[in-house]
């Protein structure tokens, strides 16, 4: 069979994913056991796979599943513990007490707050974290996952302290002679190799990822404001240009000098730092503050099972209110310090099963080890610290299971329909795996300007494995090994692979699940992905643009055309809309004589 063919019965199963998920909106607990139908009769008919391989791939998956939903009930139920303690309410205030503007609030909780729990967990946790506490704080449930999605981008190639780097990339391209002899031929070692890519990554996120507080804010005013506005996101443009810097700058240095264990962590930190003191005083922010109708007066479909208006008063203290949120941040990063023996010990209890079904996988799960235990902890500490009595703290843990029961049969379907198409490069037919057939037939039709699409790649990767790292695992060798074939430096190609890996995790189906489970908003995953693909499209399209002039330099070329547009477009909008508020204030002063 031809490549062309084999790509187009590879593309069958994420197309059947985005047919039903976004352009019939179906619910994602309907969509994906069709999708994971669709995806097993393939690796059945087309690839011959075993039934036996099918069989573990898909158990893989159920495990895997279980401990996603592990994570979204520790999520959820540290959030309800907060709310049903009330100490929701002092976090509410002490966000209102930095900035009322709710555009603000979404740059410092997510774009910052999100990008330091990335840094320390990864897994998708931050969206899982975030968008409760948005909801609890007065977004409507749809607007909080959109946002808390969208920061599912830049800092997650340096997710769970650098694994998608040094796990991911390290991984996809060991065992290579050709990296090996890439290496020594630039003076370097195998790791050293590897931790210079992780530095060009940070340079691409750092660029590419500038602009996604504004891209944020945008969407936010667009979808949600009252008057749906692009005007009121691009009023804030020089306070989200600055949140921007304030984490990519230091962000892009770690990553370079430290290498990749913590530059998601430190520049969410740094970024904190430097931010959260200048929204006090007022720097960059419009005069004009910004907020969301009366819920009274929101779409029915942004809403979910959780609220805020149930939010009981409370005295409790800023720092006893943020405690378990701050011991939750500690106890994460302290766990995936390697030079530390924390994290060695939670992975003591240990799942293990070789050789699943008699194939070649492997199931293996440390459920102490995931950020769904370290959650649960804080829960039971802010039952204690909050002095709760049963019932309180029983009515979290019900709403939460309640949640959880939701959120089950989609990713129950969905991560093992991602294990078999991975998994089908076991097969009687020679065909490599549907994932790596996709990007065969890709590279094929773009020769010379496979950079432009190598971000893509990786996005692809991401979608259906749900994973930068597990992205990076597959297609980093494969990336290598075309930009050699077409004479392309292949160490910019694989940090382009890293770069599209890390924005695919916005639109990656049990992401958008897990997130829109902990703001209660099961069903509507379809209409969420649809909102994401314009970030996504946005990232991987700027990304491969800058990849192109660093390979081919700034000129007459596509890659310059493509930045170009995409710069051009964001400050003409900038200009416009500054022009517009110009014009209202000196109206202002004309009628009110100054």
């Amino acid at each position: 069979m031809s490549l062309g063919i084999l790509s187009l019965f590879a593309l069958i199963p994420i197309l059947t994913v985005f047919l039903f998920l976004v352009i019939f909106r179906w619910p994602a607990k309907h969509a994906m056991p069709i999708a994971f139908v669709v995806t097993v009769l393939m690796a059945l008919f087309v690839w011959e796979v075993p039934a036996a391989q099918i069989a573990a791939a898909s158990t893989k998956g159920v495990v895997t599943a279980l401990e996603v939903l592990f994570i979204v009930f520790g999520a959820v139920l540290m959030l309800n513990t907060l709310k049903e303690s009330g100490a929701i309410q002092t976090i509410r205030q002490g966000f209102i007490d930095i900035s009322p503007d709710r555009r603000v609030q979404a740059i410092i909780i997510c774009w910052l707050f999100g990008s330091f729990i990335e840094g320390a967990s990864g897994w998708g946790t931050p969206a899982a974290v975030l968008a409760p506490l948005l909801v609890a704080i007065g977004f409507p449930a749809m607007a909080a996952v959109m946002v808390a999605l969208i920061i599912q981008s830049t800092p997650v190639s340096y997710g769970a302290v650098g694994t998608p780097i040094l796990i991911g990339v390290q991984s996809g391209l060991t065992g290579s002679d050709n990296v090996v002899q890439a290496a020594a031929s630039l003076g370097m070692s195998f790791e050293e190799y590897i931790r210079m890519i992780g530095g060009q990554v940070a340079i691409f996120h750092g660029i590419v990822g500038l602009f996604i507080p504004l891209i944020m804010v945008t969407m936010l005013t667009l979808f949600f404001g009252p008057k749906k506005s692009l005007k009121a996101g691009m009023e804030v443009w020089k306070f989200a240009l600055f949140a921007g810097l304030a984490f990519t700058i230091p962000y892009a240095l770690v990553a370079n000098f430290l290498g990749p264990e913590f530059p998601s962590l430190f520049g969410g930190l740094i970024g904190l730092a430097i931010v959260v003191p200048a929204a006090k005083k007022g720097w960059f922010i419009p005069k004009t503050k910004w907020d969301f109708e009366h819920s009274s007066k929101w779409d029915p479909e942004w809403t979910g099972t959780l609220s805020a208006t149930t939010l009981s008063k409370t005295t409790i203290s800023p720092l006893k209110a943020w405690l378990p949120y701050i011991l939750m941040g500690v106890l994460l990063v302290i766990t995936r310090l390697n030079v530390l023996p924390f994290g060695d010990w939670l992975k003591l209890a240990k799942i293990h099963i070789e050789s699943v079904f008699g194939t070649q996988i492997a199931i293996e799960s440390t459920p102490f080890f995931l950020p769904g235990f370290i959650m649960v902890l804080m829960s039971l500490l802010g039952y204690i610290l909050y002095s709760m009595n049963q019932t309180t703290y029983g009515t979290a843990v019900k709403n939460s299971t309640k949640m959880i029961i939701g959120a089950a049969p989609a990713l129950l379907f969905a991560v093992p329909m991602v294990q078999v198409f991975i998994n089908s490069g076991v097969n009687t037919t020679g065909y490599t795996s549907m994932p790596l057939v996709l990007a065969e037939g890709v590279s094929a039709l773009m020769g010379q300007n496979w950079p432009l699409v190598a971000p893509a790649v990786g996005a692809l990767g991401a979608f259906v494995a749900g994973s930068n790292t597990i992205s990076n695992m597959m297609f980093a060798m494969f990336q290598f090994g075309t930009a050699e074939n077409v004479g392309i430096n292949p160490a910019t190609i694989v940090a382009l692979q890293a770069v599209g890996g890390a924005a695919g995790n916005m639109i990656c189906v049990h992401n958008v699940v897990a997130a829109s489970a902990t703001a209660g908003l099961v069903g509507r995953e379809g209409t969420l992905i649809r909102k994401m693909l314009i970030p996504t499209f946005y990232y991987v399209f700027f990304a491969g643009a800058v990849g192109y002039i660093a390979i081919n330099g700034i000129g007459l070329n596509i890659g310059t055309f493509m930045a170009a547009v995409v710069v051009i477009t964001i400050v003409s909008i900038i200009i416009k809309e500054n022009r517009k508020e110009k014009t209202t204030e000196d109206h202002r002063q004309q009628k009110f004589g100054g």
